[in-house]
């Protein structure tokens, strides 16, 4: 076996020998007799284990030269334009989206190649391909050298012309998706590298597969203010990254994000209830029994955070959830039917465990509605009577499943006119004279000494050695004096 051979057979790049054999003999060629075939051969197999990547996620501008397998994704319209010079003729580029099992890339085919291109490729079609890596409007892009055919390589890439969740893989691009709109984010600025300032906003979309987060960068960040939750929209062009460990569809200034008429159904996945543990990241789905007031708070480096928490019950128990940042915005009341998904369960107060719901999270309505008055006329003359809660099963007004007062209060369910009820913090007198006993219940606005607490009408001081903190929900019972309760309980 001979020295070309020999180098060869140690190569990792997928090249015959024939091609190699060539390869080493216009080396030495080029080298004027400065190098004979082993130096030649061993100056190629550098250069074809420098082009040669694993995928497309490996290509990066400042690579030379790269040597990738991958499949047409979708392909774009030539385009016609003037050189430079009185004399030149007009060039032509063709860019066209390939992907395979790492990522998706954009590649720009030139002038004869482009013309060649526009009248022979096909999406689904597998290229191996050679070019320079360069930063491109897009992101990195790939100027093409030579490109062909390769019938024989697998690419596990799906290229169709729709899709559901359940159907989106890494480096899928041209994805035009419908689904149900869970959830809506803000819109953010941050700055680029070149100075210029970016905007980025994210949604949540659900089908009868699944739920995915849309990215939308740019010009189409604006839908994420413009658009509503629980209308159907399809998504336009959009292409597949991960992040985190999961998969997220963005949405660039050629895609669109777009409100239509279809009835698409999103059938959430959930944990009961009463399995959560703390540590888990879970999706909740029940009825809000009842809902607090929005409170801000100081964060350490001096900016503004707010909180809100609701109590969600379903049939095995029930939960409290702090809504946080733009979450709290959301509207919700008791009655409503929601699921939450993607929520930390941490260890909350009283040895209970409570749903934390950030950025990270989506907070979908699946039902609106309030808890029926249903046992109004029942009331006795203290106004308390026998109700039916949020899943229709006999309450006597004593708060939640556990026994405790809930966070919304005991004795707080009054039929509105509607025929509606609604659930408010309240004490357990009408009026609260001096030396009292009384039971509040609150939200924490200072967790110091005193503890105070608010229920959105009034706001106490409550003497207790109890470890409670910002933004929890507790009640507090004892003799009350004015505005202060000497709290001989509080849970």
């Amino acid at each position: 076996m001979g020295v070309i051979d020999e180098v060869h057979g140690d190569l990792d790049a997928d090249i015959s020998l024939d091609e190699f054999r060539d390869a080493v003999e216009e080396k030495v060629e080029q080298m004027g007799g400065l190098a004979d075939e082993e130096t030649a051969a061993m100056l190629i197999a550098h250069e074809l284990d420098e082009s040669e990547v694993n995928g497309v996620a490996d290509i990066e501008p400042g690579i030379e030269e790269v040597k990738f397998v991958a499949k047409v994704t979708s392909i774009g319209d030539v385009r016609t334009f003037e050189r430079d010079g009185d004399d030149a003729e007009d060039g032509h580029v063709l860019n066209v989206d390939v992907a395979d099992e790492t990522g998706s890339i954009r590649i720009s085919l030139w002038d004869e190649q482009a013309q060649a291109a526009n009248e022979q490729l096909e999406i689904g079609q597998v290229l191996r391909i050679k070019g320079r890596p360069t930063d491109g409007y897009s992101g990195t892009e790939v100027n093409v050298d030579q490109v062909e055919p390769d019938e024989d390589t697998e690419v596990d890439v799906q290229v169709q012309d729709s899709y559901s969740v359940s159907d989106l893989s890494l480096g899928l691009s041209d994805v035009n998706l419908q689904g149900k709109l869970l959830d809506t984010g803000t819109v953010r600025t941050f700055d680029r590298d070149d100075g210029s300032e970016g905007r980025v906003a994210n949604l949540t979309v659900g089908d009868e597969t699944g739920r995915i987060r849309i990215t939308l960068w740019d010009e189409r960040a604006d839908a994420a203010e413009e658009l509503d939750p629980d209308i159907t929209v399809e998504i336009v062009d959009g292409y597949v990254r991960e992040r985190d460990g999961n998969l997220e569809l963005h949405v660039g200034n050629r895609g669109a994000v777009e409100e239509i008429e279809a009835d698409i159904e999103y059938v959430p996945e959930s944990t009961p209830i009463a399995d959560l543990e703390i540590g888990d990241t879970a999706d909740i789905v029940g009825v809000i029994r009842s809902t607090d007031p929005k409170r801000t708070f100081d964060r350490d480096d001096g900016s503004e955070g707010q909180v809100k928490n609701v109590r969600v019950q379903d049939e095995t128990g029930d939960i409290r959830v702090a809504l946080w940042g733009e979450k709290a915005d959301r509207e919700l009341a008791p009655g409503d039917k929601a699921a939450f998904a993607d929520v930390s369960i941490k260890d909350g107060w009283a040895d209970d465990i409570e749903a934390s719901a950030g950025w990270q999270s989506t907070i979908s309505v699946l039902d609106s509605g309030s808890p029926t008055d249903a046992g109004a006329d029942d009331a006795d003359e203290t106004g308390q009577g026998t109700g039916l809660d949020a899943f229709g099963n006999g309450s006597d007004g004593s708060g939640g499943s556990d026994g405790s007062s809930g966070s919304g209060g005991s004795d707080a369910e009054r039929a509105t006119d509607s025929g509606t009820t609604t659930t408010e913090t309240t004490t357990t007198t009408a009026t609260a004279a001096a030396g009292e006993y009384v039971e509040f219940t609150g939200t924490v606005v200072q967790a110091g000494s005193p503890v105070v607490l608010d229920d959105g009408d009034e706001t106490v001081s409550v003497e207790t050695d109890a470890d409670v903190h910002l933004g929890q929900e507790v009640t507090a019972r004892g003799e009350r004096r004015g505005g202060k309760i000497d709290a001989e309980d509080v849970f």
